[in-house]
């Protein structure tokens, strides 16, 4: 329809409406913070698996290209299986359950020394990363109001890049400063950890009522 121009523009100040109008949606930007900080978490641990992988394992490159296919695959699965908990139990508390255990598999998987034990940890992880981020996608649906879905869903996409350098620059840099990867990914816990504090804060009934 509108000439490029001219969508750009709308869009650009439909943007800078919500902006000024997210105030009265404390619980959305709750969220989007929230979402922010973890999935820049999330996508920093998917960048640097393999990294990992072969600078403190040695692994060769057919190893974790075998590694990053398992992880997709088992991310895949735990999306699908954990479905019902979204439905049982909602969105929020699927999100947290799955941050919890990503935190605590985390921390595993930077303690083991034996290969196998780094796969079964790191497929596990897999298990809960689907989880969150589709039951993130879940929640955003139930939080935004009807008629502003399409202009919140576009805060939450521009929520999950906006930062996506800092995870990525923070495990680099301290990884290079002290020559060591197993030092260097424990900067990944601090996105998940404040992530799921701020969630707990975000109250769903009061967003949706």
């Amino acid at each position: 329809g509108p000439a490029l121009m001219t969508a750009v523009w709308e869009g650009l100040r439909t943007l800078w409406h919500t902006f000024l109008r997210i105030r009265d949606y404390r619980d959305i930007a709750r969220f989007l913070l929230a979402n922010m900080l973890y999935i820049d978490g999330l996508n920093t641990l998917f960048s640097f698996g393999g990294i990992y992988a072969a600078g403190q394992f040695g692994m060769a490159i057919d190893e974790v290209l075998l590694f990053g296919i398992l992880l997709n695959i088992s991310a895949g699965l735990g999306a699908a299986a954990f479905a019902w908990l979204d439905d049982l139990l909602g969105a929020k508390q699927t999100i947290l359950i799955s941050l919890g255990s990503l935190i605590l598999l985390c921390g595993g998987i930077l303690l083991v020394r034996d290969k196998t034990w780094f796969y079964a940890l790191g497929i596990l992880i897999g298990v809960f990363l689907g989880p969150a981020q589709a039951a993130s996608r879940s929640l955003m649906a139930r939080l935004a109001p009807a008629d502003m879905r399409g202009e919140f869903f576009g805060l939450f996409a521009l929520s999950g890049r906006v930062t996506s350098f800092l995870g990525p620059m923070l495990v680099g840099w301290v990884t290079y400063l002290a020559a060591s990867h197993r030092i260097g990914m424990p900067m990944i816990l601090p996105f998940l950890i404040v992530g799921a504090i701020i969630l707990m804060s975000v109250d769903v009934r009061r967003a949706e009522e």
